[in-house]
């Protein structure tokens, strides 16, 4: 564990200077013109708008007898078109093959397969919730230069619980685990002096199908929560059973990275603990839904956890888009969508992907297509309000008022 935090501070302490967050190289003027644009989940559309960008930022936006397009704009033709904020994938990894040595490995495979994986689907931010900070934060130093193609990465350092090495991962991995609350707070120190942006706690660790979860004490989570929140940093949780889910509540986790599989619903008691204190939920119901299990047993599943998310939203929780892609490799997000849907409205989708991560991750300038805000926005081939497949039907991702995606 040591020898990982140092890996990742040399290369924060050599390359802090240029990772400008939120930020990307060679922004231009765009003018997006003729197409359908929500300036936000809950707004009405906007027609046959016009939406100026200008280093980055949104400059105008108001239909096209209002909106004078600059001389020097390169101008995209919307037309039938509907324009969004960029999406965030807030549970996403880089810990595939194709991202080791990041920092030094040729741009053309990094920034293609960046493309499959990410910004085909629309996703200006992501959420990296466990990978080899070594590669992840060059990675993020290559896309902010504008090397690299992608979006802007959140990066956090994990904490399994002591003999919590999940069965699903190479048993030859060497994973940081804590014991004790002092380990847990020293890791979280070392992540965050390292530059990471977040923690995640396996408050739960799945052992296989004949053992027994092991689940991390909560004054050990509670530890590294502390730390986090002091620095003003969230906490992710991989909870596998309801004590799991229990260390959550008790410890104080932000955002619960995963629905539960085997547990039918949340109780009154614990939809109210999460409201109480603003605990979000990463539903990631296509993981569950690939399951190699036998088919009776995955419809169970996907029953359970579409309970949870449809309650948990119900009761007032903030839900928040994600994947879990780069552990799994669906890539086409149009099955998450249609999960998400016998919960959810449209509309309510829509806020998961924009307005409701920039609000709870504090960033004031994204999540809505208005003046003044962050140059991120998706346009997509057909309404998102009509049909939510269409939210998988991408024809530009644009992040920081520059094009990273164009439908060929």
């Amino acid at each position: 564990m040591t020898g990982y935090l140092l890996r990742a501070a040399l290369f924060y302490c050599l390359l802090a200077a240029a990772i400008g967050i939120g930020t990307t190289a060679n922004a231009q003027t765009l003018a997006l013109v003729g197409g359908k644009a929500y300036a936000s989940p809950d707004a009405d559309p906007l027609d046959d708008a016009v939406i100026v960008t200008t280093n980055g930022v949104i400059t105008a936006i108001g239909s096209r007898n209002e909106v004078q397009i600059p001389s020097d704009a390169k101008v995209i033709d919307c037309t039938g078109k509907t324009v969004v904020a960029g999406f965030w994938n807030s549970h996403v990894h880089f810990t595939q093959a194709v991202w080791k040595n990041a920092g030094s490995a040729p741009a053309a495979p990094l920034q293609e397969h960046m493309r499959e994986m990410l910004t085909r689907w629309g996703f200006t931010t992501v959420w990296d919730v466990g990978s080899d900070p070594s590669d992840t934060l060059p990675l993020r130093r290559r896309i902010n230069s504008g090397e690299v193609l992608g979006p802007d990465i959140h990066t956090a350092g994990s904490i399994f619980p002591r003999g919590g090495h999940p069965a699903y991962l190479p048993p030859e991995m060497q994973l940081p685990e804590a014991a004790t609350p002092d380990e847990a707070a020293q890791m979280t120190r070392g992540y965050l002096r390292a530059g990471l942006d977040g923690i995640k706690l396996f408050t739960g660790s799945y052992k296989g199908e004949d053992k027994p979860v092991v689940n991390m004490d909560v004054a050990v989570a509670k530890a590294a929560v502390d730390i986090a929140h002091a620095q003003g940093k969230p906490v992710f949780a991989h909870p596998q059973n309801t004590a799991g889910i229990e260390a959550v509540i008790a410890a104080g986790v932000d955002v619960m990275a995963h629905t539960v599989a085997r547990q039918p619903g949340y109780p009154p008691e614990q939809l109210a603990r999460f409201k109480q204190q603003g605990i979000a939920l990463t539903p990631t119901l296509s993981l569950f839904a690939k399951l190699p299990l036998p088919p009776e047993i995955v419809a169970r599943i996907v029953d359970n956890i579409i309970g949870q998310l449809k309650s948990f939203s119900e009761s007032g929780g903030t839900v928040l888009f994600g994947t879990d892609v780069g552990y799994i490799q669906l890539y086409d997000t149009t099955l998450e969508y249609e999960l998400m849907h016998r919960a959810l409205s449209e509309r309510q989708i829509l806020a998961s992907l924009t307005i409701n991560p920039a609000q709870y991750f504090k960033a004031a300038k994204k999540g809505r297509v208005e003046k003044g805000f962050d140059a991120d926005v998706v346009v997509l081939d057909g309404d998102p309000v009509a049909d939510v497949k269409n939210l998988a039907r991408v024809a530009y991702t644009i992040r920081a008022g520059k094009v990273i995606y164009q439908k060929l």
